[in-house]
């Protein structure tokens, strides 16, 4: 494969005579130490801590929230991508070296029970189970518990706004457990509610 610069501001992999595919660089993972009831961990299954996530959709300047397990929380980062489908149903993407700049900020009001994020333009909860629809419910859920939380809707309407204008993403299906994320466009909260 061979990275072609277009111009300055896009890039693209030649995969094959006739196939280009834009870059879009990220980290496959990024996550913190998971709990010491779980034991012995294997690094490839993304879970409540992150981790393995690839998630092509945690790109510079997301805010990542991770629950931390462990004193230090003992954040690593890896695995990066130039570009890769959501699922990464092969085992791989378009692997690449990347270098980050991060900035951490301990939330001690925030009691995630899993991780979510903050693109740009959406909202992002996730879920990560050896079950993809399990993976789903939990990404549900997760997004539900946030609509709650901080845009205060009741359960029924942040059920409802879930199904009517979020999407679910499957992040990837390789690493044993299966992650789903779910976005919901920031564009959508146009004022603060009545009161």
């Amino acid at each position: 494969m061979k990275i072609i610069p277009l111009d300055e501001k896009r890039m693209v992999a030649h995969f094959a005579p006739g196939i280009d595919i834009p870059l879009h660089p990220f980290f496959g993972s990024m996550g913190n130490a998971p709990p010491e009831s779980a034991g012995r961990f294997n690094s490839a299954p993304p879970w409540i801590m992150g981790g393995n996530m690839d998630n092509k959709d945690l790109v510079a300047g997301t805010t990542l929230y991770l629950p931390v397990h462990a004193p230090g929380a003992l954040f690593e980062v890896g695995d990066g991508h130039a570009g890769q489908g959501d699922g990464e149903v092969d085992i791989t993407a378009l692997e690449t070296s990347l270098i980050g700049t991060f900035q951490f900020i301990v939330r001690k009001n925030m009691h995630l029970k899993w991780p979510r994020a903050k693109t740009p333009t959406h909202h992002m909860t996730m879920g990560f189970n050896d079950d993809l629809n399990a993976s789903a419910t939990l990404a549900v859920r997760e997004m539900i518990d946030f609509l709650v939380t901080e845009k205060h809707l009741s359960r029924d309407d942040a059920y409802m706004l879930s199904s009517v204008a979020a999407d679910l993403h499957i992040s990837e299906v390789v690493d044993g457990n299966k992650g789903v994320h779910m976005m919901i466009p920031k564009n959508i909260f146009v004022s603060a509610p009545a009161k």
